[in-house]
């Protein structure tokens, strides 16, 4: 267990603008840091509104870029520089801070001299980012070898040499699972079966796990007693954080919107994250695409639309960057970054102390990792789409936060979850559930007094919804409801939102009408969306159906129904739809975030950003127990006209520039 200060630090010094520089190396560069220069570094940073930057002691190759006798120092580093000491001490003389940075799992270097280190698969074959040997690849290291040791012996060496440390940063911290004798031998001790893949797992997540433990407890005696951030490992699922956050000290959060992991990425892991009272910093970064695309960059508008969406979820920002090999930072790079960071800071006042509101609770899944699947996909856009406020939790969470329980598809709901919503529910709560969430694994009921009864999987084929009462849903107009749904019958007294209609028969290879699916037929006695004493009933897999189709009439759906289980939401808002929105509570102020940017498909697998969407005009509506004493809209400097009413202040606002905050002052 990491030991912790006994006061905990100022959240305040956490850094919020930061740079993760990376610097993979080859040993074939022959004149690294040979246009390096101390003053111009940290003034490239310091022009640029940064206030932490990321180092590197060690990089993916293996090597070390600071002063040692260790034979995997850079071979191109010319003997007279300690790079990493020069930029620790430039970035320290311009207050910047200066976490050191070095690559766990990826040693080309180790794995060079120690092939043996490398993890196996269960065919025997080497761990590799490529099945050719002619390919340019990282080899992936077996942390139950001695590289582990070989690791901490470098870990000790930046620690000793650096104490105390801004924070460390071990990157390509994931489970790997292996058969090299260390692995088996190791398995076999704990009593597993290395012939099970399951066993396998189970031991590589025990590996890094002590491996976490171990490196944790060697960089924490290395802190600064007013430590604001300690060691962070990369590459982890943060669904492990609940049992994991006891090695750290913070979250970092790794999402590249163009790199593969998409826009829809950081509004879901960003709200999963926050909820756990850890600092949280993101990172995109400056590349058009990913790491490495180093002769690109990125649109100023869609990096300003990443700092600002992970500015309104709450997080602090970060944008990655690699330094070329001689050292010299580039001048374009921060100018970029820059540009979008002095925006930021411009912020930062108006959210002082603040903490983001949220009132709806999202249940996932802990086995989905980072990787939410369409459910959690489909209700992250939706609910982002109908300006609801909420965070993305575990089964185990504490519901009694928030307003309204939202149970996707894909989220298991076992006995225990089932009496905590039970539980809640009895205490006030309202609860949302969608398809399979509707039964527990055990095939009973999940909550008692459902909206409805006679709940079983319907017989396979296309179904339509008739929806009746939903705003922007024409009524009675049969929708295709995609996916499998469950038989549903209305019980006394609940209001019905959707019925099922039936096709006049279902679609098969020797039976079949039209192009798609057959024509809608009659309304049938079942139902699809039904609200009753605060339970909500959807016998459709709605969330994933949205994700997977788009179709309005969805997210229609789903917000007539949380209008009935929570008829005065914290905000309302127009606009266009890709509006996103967040609210945060000051100890002087509630400020609304506005972040209007939309990503569009231009490349067979790149969304891009080129410019800001104006809002014009848009009403806005925040719940406030009392009238404010002023509005206005920032960083612009702009008073707002408002009006006070039915414990709602409603404004209007028009801005062009992609991101701007409604600051509610306080009376």
């Amino acid at each position: 267990m990491t030991q912790r200060a006994a006061n905990p630090p100022d959240p305040r010094r956490f850094p919020r603008r930061t740079v993760h520089l990376d610097f993979h190396t080859g040993p074939d560069i022959p004149d690294v840091g040979r246009d390096f220069d101390p003053a111009s570094f940290a003034r490239a940073f310091r022009d640029a509104h940064v206030d932490s930057v990321t180092v590197f002691a060690k990089c993916h190759h293996g090597h070390l870029y600071y002063g040692t006798d260790r034979p995997e120092r850079h071979p191109g580093l010319d003997p007279g520089l300690d790079l990493l000491a020069e930029q620790i001490e430039a970035l320290h003389a311009v207050g910047i801070r200066a976490p050191v940075y070095l690559s766990l799992q990826v040693d080309e270097y180790a794995a060079r001299e120690h092939p043996e280190w490398i993890a196996q698969g269960e065919d025997l074959k080497l761990a590799r980012w490529s099945t050719s040997a002619f390919e340019a690849a990282w080899n992936i290291l077996d942390l139950s070898s001695p590289y582990a040791d070989y690791f901490a012996d470098q870990l000790d060496e930046v620690l000793r040499r650096f104490a105390p440390v801004d924070g460390i940063f071990v990157d390509m911290c994931w489970n790997q699972p292996s058969v090299s004798r260390w692995a088996v031998d190791g398995m076999r001790r704990e009593g597993l079966d290395p012939a099970d893949a399951d066993h396998r797992d189970r031991y590589a997540n025990l590996v890094a796990r002590r491996c976490m433990a171990r490196y944790s407890a060697m960089a924490e005696k290395a802190l600064p007693p007013d430590a604001v951030q300690g060691v962070w490992f990369n590459s982890r699922p943060k669904t492990g954080l609940p049992e994991e956050r006891q090695f750290v000290r913070h979250v970092e959060v790794e999402g590249l919107p163009t790199g593969g992991w998409g826009y829809a990425f950081l509004p879901y892991v960003g709200r999963f994250v926050r909820p756990l009272g850890l600092p949280v910093l993101s990172h995109t970064g400056r590349f058009h695409e990913s790491w490495g695309d180093n002769a690109a960059l990125k649109p100023r508008a869609a990096l300003l639309y990443e700092t600002s969406q992970m500015l309104s979820l709450g997080l602090t920002a970060g944008v990655g960057d690699v330094l070329h090999p001689r050292g010299l930072p580039a001048p374009a790079v921060y100018e970029l970054i820059g540009s979008v960071y002095g925006h930021l800071e411009r912020c930062e006042p108006y959210l002082e102390g603040g903490r983001v509101l949220s009132e709806v609770a999202l249940v996932t899944d802990p086995a989905l990792g980072d990787n939410p699947g369409p459910a959690n996909m489909g209700a992250v856009r939706a609910l982002q789409q109908l300006r609801a406020q909420f965070d993305v939790v575990l089964p185990t969470a504490d519901l009694s936060r928030y307003r309204a329980v939202v149970v996707p598809e894909t989220t298991p709901v076992d006995a225990a979850l089932a009496a905590r919503l039970d539980k809640y529910r009895q205490a006030g709560g309202a609860v949302l559930l969608v398809g399979p969430a509707l039964l527990r694994t055990d095939g009973a009921p999940a909550l008692p007094g459902l909206p409805v009864d006679g709940l079983a999987p319907a017989p396979a084929g296309e179904a339509f919804l008739a929806c009746e009462g939903v705003p922007g849903a024409p009524d009675g107009f049969p929708v295709i409801s995609h996916g499998e749904r469950l038989t549903a019958r209305p019980r006394p007294g609940a209001e019905v939102l959707a019925r099922v209609v039936a096709p006049y028969f279902p679609r098969s290879w020797d039976r079949f009408c039209g192009h798609s699916y057959t024509p809608p037929a009659d309304p049938t006695e079942e139902v699809a969306v039904a609200v009753g004493d605060g339970v909500a009933a959807v016998a459709v897999p709605l969330l994933e159906a949205f994700h997977e189709h788009g179709l309005e009439t969805y997210r229609h759906l789903l917000g007539a129904t949380l209008d009935r289980l929570l008829p005065e939401p914290l905000l309302r808002a127009g606009g266009p739809t890709h509006l996103e929105t967040s609210v945060v509570r000051t100890p002087t102020a509630t400020v609304v975030h506005l972040v209007s940017f939309l990503p569009a498909r231009e490349t067979p697998q790149l969304d891009l950003v080129h410019d800001p969407f104006p809002l014009l005009a848009v009403p806005v509506a925040v719940r406030l127990e009392a009238a404010p004493r002023s509005v206005h809209l920032q960083p612009a400097g702009q008073e707002l006209a408002w009006r006070y009413d039915d414990g709602y202040v409603h404004v209007e606002v028009t801005t062009a520039d992609g991101h701007a905050m409604v600051v509610l002052e306080h009376a």
